[in-house]
C-alpha cells in the first residue's frame, strides 16, 4: 500500500481541484495526465445543457468552469485536473456556437465565433468548419472546431446567416474566413 489516500471523484472535487490550478486563461490539460478515476454521471446534452445525475447544471460558473477542463481523447470525453481525471457523456459536439461577427468582406473575411460558454474562436486554418450531413435526413450539422479535439456544433441560427454570406467556388458553396475557404455543400446540389 502507497499510503496514498483513494480519490473518489466528484464535482466539488474537481471543482476544488481546478480553482486550486487556476492560472490566466485555460488550464493546461494538454499536459495533464492524471489515472482515470471512473466516470461521473455528467452529460453534455445535444443543446449544449450539462447534467448531472439527471438535473441539469444551472449555475453558469460551474459549467464553465467544467468546460475548461474538458478533454477529449480516443473519442471519449473527460473531465481533468492535475490530480484526476473523470469520464463524462457528450451526446454530440461538447460546446454550441451561438453567434459569430464578421470583420470585412469576400476572402478577406474574418468569422469569429462565441460558444454558450463564453469561448471566442476565430474560424481560419487553425479553427475550421466543417459540415456533417446526416444521411437519413440529409440535414446539415454544421461544427467549428474550438480548441484541441473539442468542437461547437454552430447553431441553427448562426448556420442560416453563413448561408447569407456564402459563395460558389470550384464547385462549392461556401464562406471565407482567415483568407481559407470553407465548403458547406456541392454547388450542384442547390437550387440556383
Amino acid at each position: 500500500m502507497s499510503g496514498q489516500k483513494p480519490v473518489k471523484p466528484s464535482p466539488d472535487g474537481l471543482a476544488a481541484s481546478v480553482k486550486a490550478a487556476k492560472t490566466r486563461g485555460l488550464p493546461p490539460v494538454h499536459l495533464w495526465n492524471p489515472p482515470f478515476c471512473g466516470d461521473l454521471d455528467i452529460k453534455i446534452a445535444k443543446d449544449g445543457t450539462w447534467s448531472y445525475l439527471g438535473s441539469p447544471i444551472n449555475r453558469f460558473e460551474l459549467v464553465k468552469l467544467f468546460s475548461s477542463i474538458l478533454k477529449k481523447e480516443d473519442g471519449k470525453y473527460y473531465l481533468v485536473t492535475p490530480v484526476e481525471k473523470v469520464g463524462i457523456t457528450v451526446e454530440d459536439a461538447p460546446f454550441i456556437a451561438v453567434d459569430f461577427d464578421q470583420s470585412d468582406d469576400g476572402d478577406a473575411r474574418t468569422l469569429t465565433f462565441v460558444t454558450k460558454v463564453g469561448d471566442s474562436v476565430e474560424a481560419g486554418p487553425d479553427h475550421p468548419i466543417r459540415i456533417v450531413i446526416d444521411p437519413d435526413s440529409q440535414e446539415p450539422s454544421p461544427y467549428i472546431m474550438v480548441r484541441a479535439n473539442l468542437e461547437a456544433r454552430i447553431d441553427r441560427k448562426s448556420f442560416y446567416r453563413l448561408v447569407d454570406i456564402g459563395v460558389h467556388r470550384d464547385g462549392w458553396f461556401g464562406v471565407w474566413s482567415a483568407g481559407q475557404f470553407f465548403p458547406l455543400v456541392s454547388s450542384d446540389t442547390l437550387d440556383v
